[in-house]
């Protein structure tokens, strides 16, 4: 057998994305799928106000709304994102994360590879 990229979660069967990471009181709870030099996958449920403070990555990050809806800073720049809805924070831009109610995302971050 071949070795596996994604960890995590069940290969060869329908998953319900959504359904994969769950919500914790007051807490954000991660699930890391992919991650590698020039990919990471996470899973993230945010509790309602919980958030990730301002920070910047050296790839470009990429948020699908998966549930809820999240408010996303770039920059200086405020964004809501609502469930099926989608955004891309651009490398070495300071951004965060906060869940003005719960709020479920898949972050895709795609990092460079020169």
């Amino acid at each position: 057998m071949g070795k596996n990229y994604i960890k995590n979660i069940d290969l060869a069967e329908v998953l319900t994305m959504v359904d994969l990471v769950l919500y914790q009181d007051k807490q954000i709870v991660s699930k890391t799928l992919v991650q590698s030099s020039a990919l990471s996958l996470t899973l993230f449920a945010f509790d309602k106000d919980e958030e990730i403070s301002s920070h910047a990555s050296d790839g470009d990050a990429m948020i699908i709304a998966l549930d809820g809806e999240g408010e996303i800073t770039i920059a200086d720049e405020k964004f809501v994102v609502k469930k099926g809805e989608t955004i891309v924070m651009p490398a070495n831009k300071p951004h965060a994360v906060y869940a003005q109610e719960p709020f479920k995302m898949l972050l895709i971050v795609v990092f460079p590879q020169e």
